[in-house]
C-alpha cells in the first residue's frame, strides 16, 4: 500500500500498472497532473501476513488539487500473485 501511494505522489503509472492485479487493471490509468499527495494514514488492516493469499487495507490519504484540501478514504483488497501483493479493488468510505 505505502509503496502504491508512493507512486501516486511520484506520478509512476508503470509502477501502479505493474502491481495492479491484472482482471482489474484500467486499459488507461490517468493520473491528475494538479494532485499533489501530502499523506498517507494506515487505518487498518486484515489478512496479509506471510501465510495469506488476500488482504485488506484501509486507509486515508490527504490531497491537495485545484479544489483544494480533500481526502480518500478507502478500503483497499489486495491478492497475492506469484509471490508478490497486487491490488485488486478498492470501496470508497464516505465519512
Amino acid at each position: 500500500m505505502r509503496s502504491r501511494y508512493s507512486a501516486f505522489a511520484r506520478r509512476l503509472p508503470d509502477y501502479l500498472n505493474a502491481t495492479w492485479d491484472a482482471e482489474t487493471r484500467p486499459a488507461d490509468l490517468e493520473l491528475e497532473d494538479g494532485t499533489v499527495w501530502r499523506r498517507l494514514q494506515i487505518v487498518d488492516k486484515f489478512g496479509g501476513a506471510e501465510g495469506d493469499s488476500t488482504g485488506v487495507v484501509e486507509f486515508r490519504a490527504s490531497y491537495r488539487d485545484a479544489d483544494g484540501a480533500g481526502l480518500l478514504h478507502e478500503r483497499a483488497r489486495f491478492r497475492r500473485s506469484d509471490g508478490r501483493w497486487v491490488y485488486v479493488d478498492g470501496r470508497v468510505i464516505r465519512d
